[in-house]
């Protein structure tokens, strides 16, 4: 088998070209309605590869979904939303409307947020780039009100009770100290709301500016704010592989 070759389960090809749920086509797969070039598969777990291999159901070959994934700079005083901006705020579907496919993001940035967000018409690899089980560290620069001292940092390593249970950041570490604020760049693999604002803030610092800089592999770079580009295939299979869903 060919390194870097993408496979994905029956079950899951199936539910992503729209025919049903997995639980369904696993049924179908038992009953011998799905076939893989020509042959009748039963096999639960069966992985194929959807460039190639070609797929029927009751007769009916099932074409491979055209997905699409996008990174947008997000800037401050934007929703992250589809819908149209409420009480005078803007969202971003005013960022992404020259962009034909209907892409969801994967996650959220607060309004005054910014940074890096990841739209695609992928469901698992959203659902997965979201789930804490996979731990997929999302970086943050912070700009914090006050100074914040070794002492508080150490602290800060290691973990914070907060309102919905222990939060302890993947890293942390000092960028800029200036006389009034501080600039640090932190990562957490979990999504809590706003997470970075409440453990800052239980430290006694107020965030001024949050701006997301990586999800993963996926690294922000030189993006200006308010634009978007398509991930490249090899940002794809990196993201892929650190969600586990490249086999080999």
């Amino acid at each position: 088998m060919e390194r870097g070759t993408l496979l994905v389960r029956l079950n899951r090809f199936i539910s992503m070209c729209g025919i049903t749920s997995r639980r369904k086509a696993d049924e179908l797969i038992k009953a011998g309605r799905v076939k893989v070039n020509g042959l009748i598969v039963k096999e639960m777990g069966y992985r194929i590869d959807p460039s190639k291999d070609v797929v029927e159901v009751d007769g009916k070959l099932l074409k491979s979904p055209k997905y699409r994934y996008v990174i947008l700079n997000k800037p401050c005083c934007y929703l992250t939303s589809l819908a149209e901006g409420k009480d005078g705020k803007k969202s971003i579907k005013e960022l992404i409307k020259d962009i034909p496919e209907r892409l969801y993001p994967a996650g959220r940035l607060d309004y005054n947020a910014e940074g890096l967000l990841i739209l695609t018409n992928d469901g698992e690899l959203a659902n997965r780039i979201m789930h804490p089980k996979y731990k997929l560290p999302k970086k943050y620069l912070v700009l914090v009100e006050g100074r914040v001292d070794t002492e508080t940092l150490k602290n800060m390593k290691k973990g914070a009770e907060l309102e919905d249970g222990f939060a302890k950041p993947d890293s942390i570490k000092l960028i800029k100290m200036e006389k009034n604020q501080t600039t640090l760049e932190v990562v957490f693999h979990e999504g809590r709301k706003h997470i970075v604002k409440r453990f800052m803030a239980h430290f006694g610092h107020k965030v001024k500016r949050l701006k997301r800089t990586a999800i993963g592999p996926i690294q922000l770079g030189k993006l200006p704010p308010g634009k978007w580009r398509d991930m490249t295939q090899q940002e794809l299979k990196a993201l892929k592989k650190a969600l586990n869903l490249i086999t080999c």
